[in-house]
């Protein structure tokens, strides 16, 4: 497992928190990155009091691609961990007739996240060591009528993740692609969801620490969504378009 602090990109997600909690749990120091940061602030005195990590805040907007460097510099010495959480769900129908609704959705769950995370692979490839994890979607193993945007969007972020494992194998730096599948969030709070494939927010949480002490590249949070991808991605396209996926 890399050494250093831990940078959570898109914190105040639920998923977020619990990635916080698991790595402090571990005894990692912790920054909490996200906008409005200052909502953190009681989870941050909250980590450091439970156990005994140093927590800090950092403001972030992944949007803002031009300060992205700048960011990263005000951080002062560079993370040994960084996980990407970013993510918008968006409206599908919404996306379907509002180009701006669209571009929203691919840039917050590619485009944007993508940009800092190239950064942070050249600064970590400088230094020689180094984790980068990005929350992805099982979402992104093909193109549903119910969200493909989003989809769409998470299967870029997908493939630019393998190209950077593939890219930086050699120079010390460790690319983990995480696909959580259904979790118990706020996102998802009123959505009928099938228990043997939802997760909660902790398990996301506890498969990411494991993932990177183990040295994992790709990881399901529940193994069982290996083989329920694997069942939609063989489905002929004749048969798929019959779906209601």
């Amino acid at each position: 497992m890399s050494a250093g602090a831990v940078l959570i990109l898109g914190a105040t997600s639920d998923i977020g928190r619990a990635i916080a909690h698991a790595y402090g749990k571990s005894g990692r120091p912790l920054i909490l990155a996200a906008r409005n940061a200052a909502r953190l602030q009681a989870d941050v005195a909250d980590l450091a009091i439970r156990y005994g990590v140093a927590a800090r805040l950092a403001e972030f907007d992944v949007l803002d691609t031009a300060r992205h460097a700048a960011f990263l510099d005000g951080l002062g010495e560079l993370p040994g961990t960084v996980v990407s959480v970013i993510g918008f769900m968006g409206d599908q129908a919404k996306s379907e007739t509002d180009v701006a609704a669209a571009e929203l959705v691919m840039h917050t769950n590619y485009l944007a996240p993508a940009a800092l995370l190239a950064e942070l692979a050249n600064r970590m490839a400088r230094r020689g060591s180094g984790t980068l994890i990005g929350v992805s979607s099982v979402a992104g193993e093909r193109g549903r009528a119910s969200n493909y945007v989003y989809g769409s969007a998470k299967a870029g972020f997908t493939a630019f993740l393998s190209g950077l494992r593939n890219r930086l194998a050699r120079q010390g730096v460790q690319v983990i692609t995480v696909k959580p599948g259904f979790v118990n969030t706020r996102m998802t709070e009123g959505m009928k969801l099938p228990k043997a494939l939802t997760a909660d927010p902790a398990e996301v949480g506890a498969a990411v620490v494991k993932a990177e002490s183990a040295g994992r590249d790709i990881v399901y949070v529940r193994p069982v969504w290996r083989l329920v991808m694997l069942a939609i991605r063989v489905l002929p396209e004749r048969i798929f378009k019959k779906t209601k996926l």
